[in-house]
Parts: structure tokens; sequence; C-alpha cells
């Protein structure tokens, strides 16, 4: 290590053998870490047991504070990953000294495709190789002195926490929503109403005639969990779904390039559509980032419209708009390919005068659309809903009528439009929609203006560019036969047609929602397993809870069964479904021992997050998922958190959508049912920024070692070639990652906390630079030195007062420091301890003693190992975490006086010391008294005078 380095050397061994050094703070925060893991300093009492018998400490209010799960990487940690964790822990530190009962901990989110596809290139079981990188991960954690509670530690793939995550799911299998009530209930409760005739059996048949097949199919369309032929994302090169996250742009899998086509498939599906409109209204009341509220409204989706039936060979096809003020502008249909009414719609030949452009080149409806399929099975959603002028798609051969005017209008199919997205029909209407409008350009399409441009286009089409599209304009060219919307605006047109087409019977205003039912089912293997079997009429049973959990079993073979990359129609195979002996069981569900076929597909890597902050109040709990009255105790509501959750949750902005949005519906689907009290499961939610780092990149793209680079005259080089910079992300891959180890051996673990809250605001990205870590280093190598003698080691304050000024700057310290922390602002908190320290360190002489001790609490939250080891040298028996954080002196913290600039014409005139609290009107007096205030005025007249108390007097002369 470098002699000029001040953590390693500095003052001479001789003159300074008991200065803060980096071997010093080494020895100091281990013995630290040992005496709180030893005693147990961080461990949050909850309200059955702990607290009962501490009636002080049961009076205590009490915080909940939460990191988003980190999934445990076999790269280990970079300095940009504890950002979030510091932050939370400095916090958590902070509520403890102001009296909180605090919960802090941290768990693993273990499961997932990173560890299988170790798993599938080595043959090594996933939970070897996961298990391994979460003990290098609570170490590197621990080094970093964060206060977790560490009893209530766990990671996902525990089968004491997912034999919970299988029971939830049991309970969201054996649930409805029930629309009137708005909430979810048991099924059997449904099962009661069908019994008993209160709700009639779809098809009007009575429950007792069914089969227990159809009863399980009637039962299917009302459960919250329920199996269904859903379109997935089938890869056949990799022989697996895939999420939609794991599909690129251009329809390939992320991970080897092979091509993804939309296949049906069995899949498991949660129903949180049910939840669409409860999951909008409770945002409103949650405290997060308008940011993250935006991205989940638009997620949702919401939007009011009509639903419309077009006759169709004597059937219909129903299609929801949010326009049903254009209808009579409605010049052709589409559906998605995987519409299940194509083929029925579909006739044997071509009618007669079918434009040439409308077939494909295909023979006949039958081959054109087949041949379409095929090519929209091989692009993503993302693709599909692309907004590219070149439009494709095909003629079903078939024509539906426009209810509105009798039209004969022809159906296409198109994959631009989506199953997952209102019925999978539309309406088109190429006027007014830039999609409709370059696809009947490309089809040759009529194209109606019923909207009268406000521009100088006119309504004759034939000349337009693209579409005019206008929710503020004037309805032109739509009467019928029973209605007539001309000449009036967008919102009276869309109440009038929507009211004809109820009373016509042929329509209804209803609401729809861009979300979709959640795809549940994942074909690997390391996952959770479903407490699903399958009888042999194929009807779904859940296991009882004495058969949970349903373990993982030992398999041969990790990969999925590959196939021929563009064999669309091929089927997965999961690894599950190899263990024949797992999968074919013989069980008693309490009728009597059946075969029964266990589901071989398994949960997604989401499930575990989905509740996993319930699980922290109560982890041992053997026979609950949660104690209702811990659950109270720390997720309640309250008089400022109408629907509970957790007091504070530090994550990245990355999650959203997906994680927030599917913890909220399981959160609400426990509370309906009476689990849980809290509807909500974060009440409030701050996103951290990130630390971000320089790439270098040499001549062909390549990232080169990022410490490896010189700078010479403002150019970079890298083993004398020049390199480019760009500022990005941190990372192995781009050979930029610094670990939280290398500072910690350069610095200490305290060094690196104080830099990473200290490089701006929590919220905003920020740029790491290595250089500039030794200044937080000497800010407490001179908290160190103004309490501890560097030669002796002795301790050097006294016990007088300290004076007036070092009084005023201690107690706006802890003023502003309060503040901030409770405030999350944690860099401008560190600014105020440093201006306290520099001002003693200024002052020479011993450091009172009250001012030392108060000053080693400030920084306690934010430098704990340096602050304890202070805090005993001053003569403290018990630990710093649990001591009351200071308190201001408000007298001090307030000016005695402040000065107040006069100006007379613009032109400072004069400058007075005043009292900070002094009124307008004295202010105004004394103004005008002082005497080269008169000078000044030299008797002119005042025609207005201007206060601005206590700091400006203006004077209009």
């Amino acid at each position: 290590m470098s002699e000029t380095n001040p953590a390693a050397a500095g003052a001479s061994v001789d003159t300074a053998p008991h200065r803060y050094t980096a071997a010093v703070a080494a020895e100091i925060e281990a013995r630290w870490q040992d005496f709180w893991d030893a005693e147990g300093t961080y461990a949050a009492p909850n309200p059955k047991g702990d607290l009962a018998g501490d009636p002080e400490l049961a009076a205590r209010p009490k915080k909940f504070i939460m990191d988003m799960f980190p999934y445990p990487s076999g790269a280990g940690l970079h300095v940009g990953h504890p950002l979030g964790y510091i932050a939370t822990d400095v916090f958590a530190r902070y509520q403890r000294m102001t009296g909180h009962n605090v919960l802090h901990t941290l768990g693993f989110d273990a499961f997932g495709l990173p560890a299988e596809q170790h798993a599938v290139a080595t043959g090594e079981h996933p939970r070897v190789t996961t298990e391994a990188a979460i003990s290098n991960m609570k170490s590197q954690l621990r080094r970093l002195g964060l206060g977790h509670d560490k009893r209530r530690s766990f990671a996902t793939i525990d089968p004491d926490y997912y034999k919970w995550t299988q029971w939830i799911f049991l309970q969201i299998f054996n649930s409805w929503y029930d629309d009137e009530a708005r909430k979810a209930r048991p099924i059997a409760e449904l099962v009661a109403q069908f019994e008993s005739g209160e709700r009639a059996v779809p098809g009007g048949r009575s429950w007792n005639a069914l089969s227990a097949v159809e009863r399980a199919d009637v039962l299917g369309e009302y459960r919250l969990a329920y199996a269904s032929d859903a379109p997935v994302n089938w890869c056949p090169g990799l022989g697996t779904v895939l999420a939609n996250e794991e599909v690129t742009a251009d329809g390939r899998s992320e991970r080897g390039n092979f091509p993804v086509f939309k296949a049906k498939l069995r899949q498991w599906n949660m129903r949180i559509t049910a939840y669409a409109d409860r999951l909008l209204e409770d945002l409103e009341e949650l405290d997060w980032p308008e940011a993250i509220k935006l991205q989940q409204r638009n997620w949702i989706g919401r939007s009011e419209g009509a639903r419309v039936d077009f006759p169709i060979d004597g059937e219909h096809i129903t299609v929801f708009t949010t326009r049903p003020d254009t209808l009579f502008g409605a010049s052709y249909m589409v559906l998605a390919p995987e519409h299940p009414l194509v083929d029925k719609f579909t006739p044997a030949a071509w009618p007669e005068g079918t434009h040439d452009v409308w077939t494909g080149g295909h023979a006949t409806p039958a081959e054109a659309i087949s041949a379409y399929r095929a090519q929209a099975a091989s692009k993503s959603d993302v693709e599909r809903q692309a907004e590219a002028k070149d439009k494709t798609g095909v003629f079903t051969g078939s024509y539906a009528t426009n209810p509105v005017n009798g039209e004969k209008i022809p159906v296409f199919i198109a994959d631009y439009v989506l199953m997952g997205y209102g019925t999978g029909a539309i309406m088109a209407v190429p006027a007014h929609d830039v999609r409709d409008f370059a696809f009947a350009r490309a089809f040759e399409l009529p194209i109606i203006c019923v909207v009268e441009p406000t521009d100088d286009r006119g309504t004759d089409t034939s000349a337009w560019d693209d579409a005019f599209v206008s929710y503020d304009a004037t309805i032109v060219n739509s009467t019928g036969e029973g209605v007539s919307l001309d000449g009036l605006g967008v919102v009276e047109a869309k109440a009038r047609v929507t009211e004809w087409l109820e009373r016509s019977g042929i329509g209804e205003g209803t609401v729809n929602f861009r979300l979709r039912d959640w795809l549940f089912s994942r074909q690997r293997y390391w996952g959770e397993p479903f407490p699903i079997v399958y009888d042999e009429d194929g009807v779904a049973h859940s296991l009882p809870e004495s058969m949970l959990p349903l373990e993982l079993p030992e398999v041969e073979d990790y990969s999925p069964r590959t196939f021929d990359p563009d064999d669309a129609d091929t089927q997965p195979e999961t690894p599950l479904s190899r263990n024949e002996e797992w999968v074919d069981v013989t069980l008693d569900l309490g009728d009597g021992p059946k075969k029964y076929r266990r589901e071989t597909n398994t949960m997604p890597n989401w499930a575990g997050s989905c509740w996993y902050e319930l699980r922290y109040l109560d982890p041992h709990n053997d026979r609950q998922m949660v104690d209702p009255e811990i659950e109270r105790y720390w997720m309640g509501p309250g008089e400022d958190r109408p629907h509970g959750g957790v007091d504070l949750y530090v994550g990245g902005a990355e999650h959203a959508v997906l994680h927030l949005l599917y913890a909220r519906f399981w959160s609400k689907v426990l509370y309906d049912l009476g689990y849980v009290s809290s509807a909500e499961p974060f009440h409030k939610l701050f996103n951290q920024g990130m630390i971000q780092a320089f790439v270098y990149r040499d001549s062909r793209g390549f990232a080169v070692p990022a410490a490896e680079v010189e700078e010479r005259d403002g150019a970079f080089y890298y083993e004398g070639e020049q390199v480019s910079r760009l500022l990005g992300k941190m990372g192995k891959s781009l050979k930029n990652a610094v670990t939280p180890e290398s500072i910690c051996g350069e610095y200490g673990a305290d060094t690196l906390r104080l830099y990473e809250m200290a490089m701006g605001p929590l919220d905003v990205s920020r740029p790491w630079d290595t250089r500039a870590v030794v200044g937080q280093f000497r800010l407490l190598q001179r908290l160190w030195r103004n309490i501890v003698d560097e030669a002796t080691g002795e301790v050097t304050v006294v016990d007088a007062e300290p004076g007036e000024d070092t009084l005023r700057a201690l107690h706006k310290a802890i003023d502003g420091v309060r503040q901030d922390l409770e405030g999350l602002r944690f860099n401008t908190a560190i600014a105020k301890v440093t201006e306290l320290n520099n001002h003693l360190t200024k002052a020479g002489g011993p450091v009172s003693r009250s001012v030392a001790e108060a000053l080693v609490l400030l920084v306690a939250p934010l430098a704990p190992h340096i602050a304890e080891e202070l805090w005993r040298k001053l003569g403290h028996g018990d630990t710093v975490v649990h001591q009351d954080f200071p308190v201001a002196d408000q007298a001090y913290v307030v000016d005695e006086a402040v000065t107040c600039v006069v100006q007379i014409k613009g032109k400072v005139k004069a400058r007075l010391e005043v009292p900070p609290a002094i009124s307008e009107e004295e202010l105004e007096k004394v103004a005008l008294a002082d005497e080269k205030v008169v000078a000044a005025l030299a008797g002119a007249p005042i025609r207005k005078v201007i206060v601005r108390a206590p700091k400006l007097v203006n004077i209009v002369v």
C-alpha cells in the first residue's frame, strides 16, 4: 500500500501510534460486529412475549424498514449494490435512537434463472451455488456493519419459507372475486350459492346435475388462480416458455438469441384483473413517488368506453372501443390471429370480388390464415405493437355488419391486435387512428372522416397523409336510421351513441383495462413446486396443509429438452416431468387413496417476493404464515397509513410495476380473506439512485479494465492504446466494478458508508470516484483526533462547559442533522456533521465532554463502528445503538441577530443587526431612524416602504 495513503500511514508511527488508520478501523469494525452479533443488539422484539413483559418497550412507537429483496449473485457485490442497504441502515439506526422499536432485516430472493443456467451448464445442483452465493453476500454485508435482525433472515428456497408461498397459492386458488362485495371470498361460498340456487349455474343446469369435470370447469371461470390455454412465448431452442422480459424487441430469446413463437399452452394464471379498480384507487393513499404511481396507472390502463356487437353470420363479434362516437367511421374489423372466432367465420373460398391485396397470394382463406398465423407467432408482443407504418394482415373471407349504419365491412386478422387487450377484436376507424390508417392505405380500404379536422386538411381523406386524432372536435358524417351524432362534441356523442347501443341491445357502456392476468407458470426446475395434483379426469386438487411443503425432487438433468429452434409446433418438456416417481403418486386427500399426477411446472421467481414482508414479522412460526397480532402491530393500518403496510420500503425504480403490482395483489387477497390487517404491503416507497462508473472501451468496442486506464492530457489510454470513456453502469462484465472489500480494506467500512451517503441526494444517480473516498476518511480521522490523543491513546475531552459559539454550532448541527436524517437527506446531514467537527478542530484546545458525546451520537447512525469505539472510550459501558439521539436547544439554534439590508432607490445604504423575530412594523421604524438612512434620504418625501422582515427594507422616494 502506498506510503502516501492517509489510511495506511500519514504521521510517523513514533509520533502518532494511536492514529485512526485503516488497520485501526478494521480492528474496531470486526470487534464491534462480533459484539453486536453476540449481544443480539439489533433484535427487534415482537408484541407477543417480548413486549408483553416490558411495558416501557411496549410503549415505544414501531418502525418497519425494508430493502427490496436482493438476488444472491455468484459474482458478489460491487460498491453500487449496498447504496440502498446503507441508507436504510442509517435511517433504522436513527429511528432506534429516537425511541422507536425498529424491525430491519434482510433475506434473499433465491429462486431464479441464473442458478438454473449454471446447473444446466455444470450439472451442479442450483441449491449448492445459490447457498454459496448467499453465504458470500452475507459476509460482504456484515463487513458494512448493517444492523439487521439476523434471527428474521431467510431465503425463498428454504422449505420452511416456501411452504407458506405454496399455502398462499392455495388460498388464492380456493378463492373467487365477488364483484358485488368487491372482495375475494372462499370458493366454498360460491359452491354453496350454486347448490342452493342463489346463483344461477352458467348454462342453466343445476349444480347437482354437473359432473366433477363440469363443476371444475365452472369454478375455473371464477377462481383467482386458474389454469387455461394461454398464449405464451415458446422458445424451442431453449426448450422453455419465456417471460416477456426475457424476449428481445425483435422476437428472439435474450439468452441464446433463438426465435420465440406465440403458442397456446396450459398455464397457471392469477386473476389480478379482478383487482384492477382497487389497485388504482388505493394508490392514492400510498406515500410513493408520483412517477411510480403513474407507471402503475399506465400499466393497469383503465379506459372507459363501450362494448359493441357487430353481427356476422347469425352471431356477432364483440369489440371494446374508447371511441364509440366514431362508429360511423368503422370501415373494417381486425381480429387477433389467435382469436377463437377466426376459424368459425372462415369460408371455404374467397368471396366474389375479393381484392388480390387482401388474400396474401393464397388460394383459400384457410391457407392465408394458417400462413399468417405462423408469421405472427414468430413476433413478440412488443414487436407486434410497434408503431411501424408497414402493416400486415389477411382477409378472413367474411364480412360483419356495422350496427349503426348497416354497412358490410370486411373482417381481417392482423398482428397489431392482441388477444390480451379488450376482446381481441377492434373496429377500425382509419381516419382517426394512426395504425388503422396505415393498414387501410396498405389494403386499399375506405377511410371515412367522422371527426371534423381542426386543421386545414378538410374531410376528403383521399389527400390525407395520416389520421386526424382529436378528443375535442365536432362529429360529422354520422347519421343513421336510429341515431344521429352530427354536430355534437366528442363527449356528448359518446354518451348519446352509448345510450342508443344499450337501448338497442347491441352494446353497453363499460370499463376496460390494459392489465392482463398474470401468467404464473414456468417450465423450469428451480422454482416453487405447485401444491396441485390432477386426478384421472384431469381435475385439479389442492394438497392439504399437512402435505406442505411440497419439496423439489432430485432430477438427473436440469436442462429443458430443446428442439429445432424453428419448429414452433413442439411442446415443452419440463425437468420435473422426468421424475416419474415424484410425478405419479397415490394420495389420500380425504376420500381414500387414489392415483394422481403432480403439476410439473414451477412458480415464477416473483412468487417468493410477493409476501416476504409478512414472513419477516414471524419467521419461525410453523403453524401460521404470520401471527395476526404480530402482523397488526408491525403493519396494521393507522391514522397516517389507512391501508397499513411497511413504514419505509427502499429499492430501485426498475421494480415499479411487476414486483410492486404482484405484491399489492397478494396483499389484497390475504386481506380480503382475513389473514392480514394491511390491504397494502408497502406504505412508503423510496427509490434510490444508481452508483455509476466510467466504462472504458477500446477501438473494437470491448470494455477494458478501468483500474488500469491512464489519463494523459485529457485523453485515456490502456496498454498504450487510446480508449473511449462513457459514464454508465458498474458491473463485472464492464470491467469497472469496485468491490466493497477493496474500499473497506483501504479505508474501513465507516468511510465507505459515509462516502456513499455523501455522494449526493439518495434518489439521484451519481458517479463513483475512488479518489474522493479519502475525504470521508479524513473526516473520521479529525473526529478521532478531537477526542483521542494520537500519541498516547488517552481521551482528551474536558468537563468544562463549552463557549457560546460552540453551543450554537452544536445545536444548529443537532437540529439540522435530525431534520436531514428524518428526510433521508444523508448527504446534507454529513455536511452538517463535518461543519461541526471542523468548528471544534479550528477552535483548538480540548473539546468539552458534552459536545464530544453529542458529536459521537450524531455520527452513530452514519459511522456506527467508530461511534461505538469512541462512546466506550468516553466511559460508557452500554452500546451507542440504543442511546437517545441529541435534541437541539432552540435558543441556540435561532441566531441572536440577523443582518437587514436597507435600500433606497435600489442601492444599499445601510446594514442593520436586528432580532430574527422582529415584526415588519418595528423593522420599518428601526430602519427609518438609522442615521445613515436619514442622511441618505436628505429630507426627500417617502412614497412607499417595502419591508421583508427580518432581512430587507426597500424605501421608495
